[in-house]
C-alpha cells in the first residue's frame, strides 16, 4: 500500500477514538543531549552578555520558562541563569549546570554583575534586536548612572543557531517524521468530499499529539478550492467539494523544534488548470532543492526555484519566499528569497515551499523540510511522495 493509498484499508474512526501509535519505541526518547555549555562557549567573548530572547536563551541553557534570561561571562564559571522564584524548580531541573540569580529585574542583576568583582570592565553587551525601546531606555539611563558602557550586539547568538548539531537535527528530524506519517494518513484515510477544512486540522493536530509530538509548530493550513489561492489561509467551515484543490501546510512540534511540510491534492476530478501548475510547482520545487548545497548563495536556492516557475508563466504567481530557515522558531535564519544575503553551510535546516496561487481558483504548494550538507546532497527531512493524488470516494488515484 503506498503512503497515500487508503483503497485497501477502512475508514479512520472519529478523531476523539484515534489511539497512539504502538509500532514506535517506548521509553525516554533516544536523542543526543544538547551540550548548552559548548554553545554558550561559542558566543562567549571578552564582555560580559545578557541574553533576553527566550529563545536564545532556551537554546544556551535549556530552561524554558516564560522569565529568563541569561549572563554570559568571559568566565564560564560566572554564567548565571535570571529568573524568579517561580521558577526555581525549573531552573534546577533544565538548567542544573547554572547558578540561578532570582529577581525581577534582570537589568539591574545584569548591572551589579559588571560593576561587581570578577567583571572585565565596566561593560554590558545585550540583544539590540529584542529588548523593547521602553527596556532599553531604562537600561541605559540606570547603565549611565553607574558608568557602565552598554554595547548593542546583533545576530550573536542567532548567527550560531543557523548551524544545527546533532541534538537538535535529530529532534527536527523526529518532529517531521511525526509530520509526514501523520499527513500522509490524514489524506489517505479521511479526506474526503464534504469534510471541513476546520475539522480536518484538529483531526491532523490531534494526530501529532498521538504520534508522539508535543504540540503542533504553528496553526495548521488547510485551504480548500478558492481558498488555497491564499498562502496563509486560517481554516473555516468551507467543506470538501468535488473539484477542489486542497493544501495542507503543518508542522509537529517536538522538544522545541518546528516541523514544516506542505502537500497539494486534488478532490473529486482533475482540472486542466490544477494539473498544469502541479506540474509546475513539483517542478520548481525539485529544482530548489537540488540547489541546497553547502556554499550556495540562498538567493541561488530561490532563483532555481523562480525561474521554473517565470518561464512557465506564472511568475506573478509565486508571491513569497521560496523558503526559510527551522529549528527552536518556525520561521528563522537563513531567509531563502530574492534579497537573502548570505551562503549556506552544512548543518543549515529549512525549508523549500514554491507555490503558484491563482485568486478565484485555488492554489499549489509543496514543501519539504531539508539539513545542508557539509558537502553533496541535502538530507530530506520530509521526502513522501509530491505526485498529484486525487481523493476519490473509493480511494485516491494518481
Amino acid at each position: 500500500m503506498n503512503e497515500f493509498d487508503r483503497s485497501a484499508a477502512p475508514r479512520a474512526a472519529p478523531a476523539s477514538d484515534h489511539e497512539p501509535r504502538h509500532d514506535q519505541p517506548a521509553g525516554p526518547r533516544a536523542w543526543p543531549a544538547h551540550d548548552h555549555a559548548a554553545r554558550r562557549g561559542r558566543v562567549r567573548g571578552d564582555d560580559l552578555l545578557l541574553v533576553t530572547d527566550p529563545v536564545s536563551v532556551r537554546y544556551l541553557s535549556g530552561f524554558t520558562g516564560t522569565n529568563g534570561q541569561l549572563l554570559v561571562a568571559p568566565d564560564a564559571d560566572a554564567d548565571r541563569l535570571i529568573t524568579d522564584d517561580r521558577y526555581r524548580e525549573r531552573a534546577a531541573l533544565e538548567a542544573p549546570d547554572l547558578d540561578l540569580i532570582r529577581t525581577r529585574d534582570p537589568a539591574g542583576a545584569a548591572l551589579d554583575a559588571v560593576t561587581g568583582a570578577g567583571a572585565a570592565g565596566a561593560r554590558l553587551a545585550v540583544e539590540a534586536d529584542h529588548l523593547t525601546w521602553a527596556a532599553a531606555r531604562d537600561l541605559l539611563d540606570r547603565a549611565q548612572e553607574r558608568g557602565v558602557e552598554v554595547e548593542p550586539t546583533t545576530d550573536r547568538v542567532s548567527d550560531h543557531r543557523r548551524i544545527k548539531d546533532d541534538a537538535e537535527i535529530a529532534r527536527l528530524a523526529e518532529a517531521c517524521a511525526i509530520t509526514e506519517r501523520s499527513l500522509a494518513w490524514l489524506v489517505a484515510e479521511v479526506v474526503a468530499p464534504g469534510r471541513s477544512e476546520r475539522g480536518l486540522a484538529r483531526d491532523l493536530e490531534r494526530r501529532f499529539v498521538d504520534d508522539g509530538a508535543d504540540g503542533v509548530a504553528f496553526p495548521s493550513i488547510v485551504a480548500s478550492g478558492p481558498n488555497a489561492a491564499v498562502p496563509h489561509h486560517e481554516p473555516g467551515e468551507r467543506t470538501l467539494r468535488p473539484g477542489d484543490v486542497l493544501t495542507i501546510d503543518c508542522g509537529a512540534l517536538v522538544d522545541g523544534y518546528h516541523a514544516d511540510h506542505t502537500r497539494t491534492v486534488a478532490v473529486g476530478h482533475l482540472d486542466g488548470w490544477l494539473t498544469e501548475i502541479h506540474q509546475v510547482v513539483m517542478a520548481a520545487q525539485a529544482a530548489g532543492r537540488a540547489a541546497v548545497v553547502a556554499g550556495a548563495a540562498a538567493k541561488d536556492v530561490d532563483q532555481a526555484a523562480r525561474s521554473v516557475i517565470d518561464d512557465a508563466g506564472y511568475g506573478e504567481r509565486f508571491v513569497h519566499g521560496t523558503g526559510h530557515g527551522v529549528g527552536l522558531e518556525i520561521h528563522e535564519a537563513p531567509a531563502v528569497g530574492q534579497g537573502s544575503a548570505g551562503r549556506l553551510l552544512g548543518g543549515m535546516a529549512l525549508t523549500v515551499e514554491p507555490g503558484i496561487y491563482l485568486p478565484g481558483l485555488g492554489g499549489v504548494r509543496i514543501e519539504d523540510t531539508l539539513v545542508v550538507a557539509a558537502d553533496g546532497p541535502a538530507r530530506h527531512l520530509t521526502d513522501s511522495p509530491r505526485d498529484l493524488v486525487v481523493i476519490e470516494a473509493a480511494g485516491p488515484v494518481r
